[in-house]
């Protein structure tokens, strides 16, 4: 679930400046001096290992304004790369208010993300933990976030949910681009947003496309945006906004459940969605409150507006951006295409992760893209790695993309280069870490590979394409900025190569 970070650091950010504005007309320059003392003792005062190198900068501000000014650029890893050099892979800092240990070091960021709650727990701002609730998955720790996360993991490898997302991927992709004119551009970051909403709507609660998914669309757009809002919440305000939306869309969930249980869940062998996951486990020690299941269904209805489109749009983007690779994925989308009929048979979610280097061009885009740029955890003790002390209320800062861009791990690491993972590169290990890791690791990486290769395999095997120029934003989220379009021209015929 920590796909979430994206969003985290535009809310930071809003909170950050807020803070900032009341302190610098609170403040005066004695107390500025005081202040920067007490920041500079407190980084000796710990009797276990050493602090990383690094530094914390001004008071409130810290290095705040540098980070936020490199992420707003195409390398916004600048900003640790800088310090990386200075200080060494793991350092300290002052990010967003709160001092803050950075790590771009794949073992101790393994390290960190492998901690139970004892050590370390999800590190968000204030207007987040209070849109999201104390019972959200993203927040809870120990034995019920072990469970939640548990069987909404098994879920989501169950083959039935795989043949279910399969089914509905092919339908909504069909339906979307039954509509595709050649005489218009069409944006594919719109178009898979859309796509893959719909499809994690139907696996969480069962909704299919209508009046109440048009309302809860609705609704829902109110929600996120609190996401990205100051912490005030008073009438008028976004954060109250999306808390009333939020509300409303519980309330819908919460019928949906209900109805399920009028209908008699004890004669129900497989679970359609996750409510009937949580529904048919609901132990009677340890119970499963309707609020709860709620709650954690709107929160896992970001990744369908934030990460799968996004991974689809930065495969079309890389592909686009070089046409061997391009080539290559059609050919071996189109001969799968051309065996299935000579069979007669449909595709299956197998057949569509069985095209190695279809899913080496997915895995260069999680690479190359870093969806999740990073994982933020806070150190509930004083906790020493590798001879580096993380102090008990620290923030702690799992930078990711740093890793994925070090070319001591990857050669050319600026380059799109699917064949690099070619000859069953492991990409389990801890230089590559696309969907976070630990007890936390997102439990849909799975889904999100298979949303992605059924959309590339019927846009390659449907049209041609050119596209118009666009680029990657990397901050708050990463999107593309003119929202990727592209020119499509109808297949009508294909040789392979």
């Amino acid at each position: 679930m920590d796909n979430l970070l994206l969003i985290l650091f535009l809310t930071a950010a809003a909170s950050f400046f807020s803070t900032l504005i009341l302190y610098l007309r609170s403040s005066s320059p004695s107390s500025s001096r005081s202040r920067r003392r007490s920041f500079t003792s407190q980084s000796h005062s710990h009797g276990l290992g050493q602090l990383p190198l690094g530094t914390l900068g001004w008071p409130i501000v810290g290095e705040s304004l540098e980070f936020i000014s490199c992420a707003l650029t195409d390398r916004p890893e600048s900003f640790m790369d800088k310090r990386r050099c200075m200080y060494g892979k793991v350092f300290k800092s002052h990010i967003f208010g709160t001092p803050t240990i950075v790590s771009t070091d794949a073992e101790v960021s393994k390290f960190v993300l492998q901690s139970d709650a004892k050590a370390f727990v999800p590190f968000y701002p204030k207007s987040l933990t209070e849109l999201m609730g104390k019972s959200s998955i993203l927040l809870i720790n120990g034995g019920l976030q072990r469970r939640i996360h548990g069987l909404i993991g098994s879920f989501f490898k169950s083959a039935d949910l795989k043949a279910q997302i399969t089914r509905d991927m092919e339908k909504y992709i069909h339906k979307s681009m039954e509509n595709w004119m050649q005489d218009q551009p069409i944006y594919i970051q719109d178009e898979s947003k859309n796509i893959a909403f719909q499809v994690l709507v139907k696996a969480l609660i069962n909704l299919d496309p209508g009046e109440q998914m048009e309302i809860l669309k609705k609704q829902f757009q109110e929600f996120i945006s609190g996401l990205m809002s100051l912490p005030i919440n008073i009438p008028g305000s976004q954060l109250y906004r999306s808390l009333q939306a939020k509300k409303k869309m519980a309330r819908l969930i919460q019928e949906i459940i209900q109805s399920k249980r009028d209908g008699g869940m004890s004669n129900m062998n497989v679970p359609k969605d996750v409510i009937d996951v949580l529904m048919m486990n609901n132990a009677s020690d340890q119970p499963l409150t309707d609020d709860l299941i709620a709650d954690n269904m709107i929160d896992m209805m970001i990744p369908g507006e934030d990460s799968v489109p996004v991974l689809m749009t930065l495969a079309v983007k890389y592909l686009s951006d070089y046409p061997a690779a391009l080539q290559q994925l059609t050919d071996e989308n189109i001969k799968l295409k051309e065996l299935k009929a000579q069979l007669g048979e449909p595709l299956s979610w197998s057949d569509y992760l069985s095209l190695p280097f279809t899913q080496n061009v997915i895995t260069e885009t999680l690479r190359m893209g870093n969806i999740i740029i990073g994982v933020m955890r806070k150190a509930m003790r004083d906790i020493e790695i590798k001879g580096y002390l993380i102090p008990k209320g620290w923030c702690f800062f799992a930078y990711f993309r740093s890793v994925h861009l070090d070319e001591s791990n990857y050669e050319w690491p600026y380059q799109f280069n699917p064949w690099r993972w070619q000859d069953n590169k492991d990409i389990s290990n801890s230089s590559f870490t696309p969907f976070g890791g630990g007890q936390r690791l997102c439990p849909g990486l799975d889904l999100a590979r298979l949303e992605a290769s059924i959309f590339l395999h019927h846009l390659v095997t449907q049209f041609r394409w050119v596209a118009e120029e666009d680029t990657v934003v990397n901050f708050p989220t990463v999107r593309m900025k003119r929202r990727m379009p592209i020119w499509v021209k109808k297949r009508e015929d294909y040789k392979l190569t």
